[in-house]
């Protein structure tokens, strides 16, 4: 199958990497000098350092090539941006024919609040069949290919049977879904989420905090989910648990980082300056606290992270505010 990966970040690399053991790919970016380093050296040295690519994966900063590379109809283009650089991304495209296209990207659009279904809909319209591609994923482990289960969410099914079959194999299980509001919402929040076990491990408070803060930030979750379309069911599989036990106990998680650094005094900016990657529990937190404020949702875990990254809350009255709640019913 051919397929053009358009963002050469450490997850579209590392993808690009995998899928290129059974399918024709073009990794594409937008810094002309990287995109001629890397297919030169065959490594990203930036994102992905210590990984080659095969020789057959091809590199390159020419937009129109890479959607020329995927004229056909089974063909794929995956967005591998952010959620920010999302929008541009799709607005890129608008006078290009575009075959069938899926995104990578986890998280809410900071101005909009809008999930990346929503946006893509907003720029594209109903211009070709699309999807999200999510899961528990590091991008480092999918490079060095390591077992690795992923969901493809999309209302389109043959989109869903094409995906399947460009990545389905070898280490890599992916299994559908048409609830694609269910699989974003998940891959959305479970960030904000991992931000907030970082700092409770980073203040020392303990395994059982960790699993307390995992098990109520899954029912914040289903919650905020269910309220915007999302199934129930969804937030108990890979894009909702599978994908938050991941990124809160992971060390190679961005976000849980985030938090650490705040239970360390660091600063938000330096935080996120030491990173050198986006850390989309930051860029999302406010409007999941808006989101929540909106529908009448409970979210006390995402609030209390939201204080800490924009009101001044220290990590510590976070965790103090979390501990002075109410008693209720655990389902509750």
């Amino acid at each position: 199958m051919r397929i053009a990966v358009l963002g050469a970040g450490a997850w579209g690399t590392a993808l690009a990497i995998a899928l290129a053991a059974r399918n024709d790919v073009l990794l594409w970016g937008r810094d002309a000098q990287a995109m001629r380093h890397m297919a030169e050296r065959h490594v990203n040295d930036v994102y992905l350092p210590g990984f080659s690519f095969p020789d057959n994966l091809r590199c390159g900063d020419d937009l129109a090539e890479a959607i020329a590379h995927v004229a056909g109809p089974s063909s794929l283009l995956i967005v591998a941006t952010s959620v920010a650089g999302l929008r541009p991304m799709a607005r890129a495209l608008r006078n290009h024919p575009i075959p069938n296209l899926v995104w990578l990207c986890k998280g809410f659009e900071e101005t909009s609040r809008l999930l990346p279904h929503q946006v893509v809909a907003e720029e594209l319209g109903n211009a070709a069949p699309v999807g999200a591609l999510s899961g528990p994923s590091f991008a480092q482990e999918v490079a060095q290919g390591l077992p690795c289960a992923l969901t493809i969410a999309s209302t389109d099914a043959s989109l869903r049977a094409l995906v399947v079959s460009a990545l389905h194999g070898g280490n890599i299980r992916v299994y559908s879904s048409d609830d694609i509001v269910g699989v974003e919402v998940g891959g959305a929040v479970k960030n904000i989420l991992a931000i907030a076990t970082g700092a409770a491990d980073g203040l020392g408070l303990g395994l059982n905090a960790r699993a307390a803060l995992i098990t109520r930030g899954l029912a914040e979750i289903t919650r905020l989910g269910t309220a915007l379309g999302g199934c129930t069911e969804t937030f108990m599989g890979l894009t909702g648990m599978g994908d938050l036990i991941l990124t809160c106990t992971g060390d190679l998680s961005r976000n849980r980082r985030v938090g650490l650094g705040l239970a360390q005094g660091k600063s938000l900016q330096t935080i996120v300056s030491e990173l050198g990657h986006v850390a989309e529990g930051v860029r999302c937190a406010q409007a999941v606290r808006e989101l929540a404020g909106q529908h009448g949702v409970r979210m006390p875990i995402a609030s209390a992270v939201a204080g800490v990254l924009f009101d001044g809350d220290s990590p510590r009255e976070m965790v103090a505010r979390l501990l002075a709640r109410d008693p209720q019913p655990e389902q509750g």
